[in-house]
């Protein structure tokens, strides 16, 4: 059997039966890449309006600079921060609320009987800067009471 195609054929080689590279080889290659026509118009990359601003580039080159010393660029308007804490605070605020619906029965009963405590201690506190800045005359009036109604307890006895 004799081939008739020649050694170069894509069909020849056996390593490229790929479709692939069978229609890359059919697809034929610009004009204006082989040759240097004069006539031929070539495309040339689009010129960027922006990029090519003295604007632009000025503030680009400034930014370059900010950036090596480290400084930031402008602050944001200070109603743009207000907004931005609201915002923070409300989630936090609605993560705190979520946190508070999802306590058991058993921590609900722990901190009211924390608070329990807490109101009892304070009422001792309160009771005994009452005592301690009284007269002196309502102190040796209740010295006198306590040692009397011991006096009594001891002869009833």
């Amino acid at each position: 059997m004799t081939n008739c195609m020649s050694p170069d054929s894509p069909f020849e080689d056996p390593d490229l039966k790929d479709p692939y590279f069978i229609s890359r080889n059919i697809m034929a290659e610009p004009d204006y890449i082989e040759d240097d026509n004069p006539e031929l118009i070539r495309p040339q990359k689009l010129v960027n309006p922006v990029k090519t601003s003295r604007n632009h580039q000025d503030l680009h080159r400034e930014l370059l600079m900010n950036q090596k010393r480290g400084l930031a660029p402008q602050n944001k308007p200070e109603l743009q921060k207000v907004m931005e804490k609201r915002k923070r605070d409300q989630v936090i605020k609605q993560k705190e609320e979520e946190a508070q619906k999802k306590k058991s029965d058993l921590e609900i009963e722990l901190l009211k009987r924390q608070q329990k405590l807490e109101q009892l201690e304070l009422e001792k506190q309160k009771l005994q800067e009452e005592q301690e800045n009284a007269p002196e005359f309502v102190k040796v009036k209740g010295n006198l009471r306590r040692t009397g109604q011991e006096v009594a307890q001891a002869q009833e006895s």
